[in-house]
């Protein structure tokens, strides 16, 4: 069996459809466990709102959680190479909840 071949057999077509394209926004994420699988909930919190919505959940098994954090190191540094450090607040582990923002005032 020639390169081409074997090439083609390893290949696999992945659809991408327009509605999840389109992307969900989330700014924090929450991850739990068990014996057999990780659960990882993106959350969009917002300004002055009293509830925060889980807008996806993505359930990995351990194996794939792994790999898709060696995965997310690897871009990191690719990222941080191109674009500098990326700077976290480590020091307070809760959810950021001043945005960064002025403090409003009435």
């Amino acid at each position: 069996m020639d390169d081409q071949n074997k090439r083609n057999q390893n290949q696999m077509n992945i659809e991408l459809k327009e509605d999840v394209a389109e992307g969900v926004y989330s700014n924090l994420a929450i991850i739990t466990h068990s014996p057999s699988e990780f659960v990882v909930d993106f959350i969009r919190i917002m300004p002055g709102m009293p509830k925060a919505q889980v807008k996806s959940r993505v359930i990995l098994t351990p194996e794939h959680a792994k790999r898709l954090m060696i995965a997310l190191k690897d871009n990191i540094e690719k990222y941080e190479m191109l674009h500098g450090s990326i700077k976290t607040n480590d020091g307070n582990q809760g959810i950021p909840m001043n945005f960064g923002g002025p403090t409003a005032q009435a």
